[in-house]
């Protein structure tokens, strides 16, 4: 097929259609000089302090690869055992620096035991984090648990502990950096529930998990409300069916959980922890600073149906 110029008359203008070879000539021009990625600039997270809890594994760690990822320098990852959440924080810097031009003094990664359950732990911890960076912008309350029991057969301890962590965790996380946020003028607290909060997935037992977790999702709009005059934005991110390192574990042995699950979320599939990142940058950045005590789901449809 041949191509030829010609000019086509609108009103008293002309539109020129190029040959293909022209075409081809300018744009291998163009391709040859390479370009950074655009990126709208309040996505950024450089020059900004965060905070994960739960982040020595699972989604929380994924949590802190996407901040760092996204330009943030100062971080802090929280988690039950303190070595763990060191050996952590020097693995997220290594790889960081990775084909990279970053070098590990770039990088401010501490680690540090928490226990959100604890009221003065989780106090302590943001003490320490104050000292460490003087400030703190953006906190992820990730730490949780499930646990799989019948409603006759679950021990009330396991219920009691289940509660301290994802619920009180929670609300200790927000509170404290609530606390550090309002003088310096605000920042962004995100509150992890899940798809659960908004249905009762199947097949496995788990009331006291979803009720938790529906408690953190009105938990954040409560205090999105509470604190919206003074600058600190609470909102929620609700995962769906994540393939972590630990339910590739659980699923390794139950096959037939696996197929029920994908069967049941209509995109066929089970996200990838690393699904989230957008959508936690998102609300961790400076990008929606004009929303609060909102929840994004990220659930590949389950809820829908």
């Amino acid at each position: 097929m041949s191509f030829f110029t010609r000019a086509l008359p609108i009103g008293s203008r002309s539109l020129s259609i190029a040959r293909p070879s022209l075409i081809q000539a300018r744009f291998e021009s163009t391709a040859a000089v390479k370009r950074q990625p655009r990126v709208l600039p309040s996505f950024s997270l450089d020059g900004k302090v965060c905070l994960v809890t739960g982040a020595a594994r699972g989604l929380g760690n994924e949590f802190c690869r996407a901040f760092i990822q996204s330009g943030c320098s100062s971080l802090a990852i929280l988690d039950l055992k303190e070595s763990e959440a060191q050996v952590a924080a020097a693995e997220l810097v290594a790889a960081a620096c990775v084909n990279s031009d970053l070098k590990p003094e770039d990088l401010n990664v501490i680690g540090l035991g928490c226990d959100v359950s604890s009221e003065l732990s989780v106090q302590k911890a943001f003490e320490s984090v104050m000292d460490n960076f003087g400030r703190i912008d953006s906190v992820v309350a990730s730490a949780g648990i499930v646990e799989n029991y019948s409603a006759f057969d679950y021990p009330f301890d396991r219920i009691k502990r289940l509660y301290d962590i994802n619920v009180h965790g929670a609300f200790f996380t927000a509170r404290e950096a609530a606390r550090n946020m309002i003088p310096q003028g605000g920042g962004s607290i995100t509150l992890v529930s899940s798809m659960s909060a908004s249905v009762v997935n199947i097949p496995q037992p788990q009331t006291p998990y979803n009720a938790s977790k529906a408690a953190v999702r009105h938990m954040a709009s409560s205090l999105g409300v509470e604190w919206a005059k003074k600058g600190v934005r609470v909102n929620t991110l609700s995962p769906g069916y994540m393939l972590t390192k630990l339910t590739k574990t659980i699923l390794a042995h139950d096959q037939d959980l696996k197929k029920t699950w994908e069967s049941l979320t209509p995109m066929g599939k089970m996200g990838e922890p690393e699904d989230l990142a957008g959508a936690i940058v998102f609300l961790a950045s400076d990008a929606s600073r004009f929303m609060t005590g909102a929840e994004i789901r990220v659930d590949g449809g389950y809820c829908v149906i």
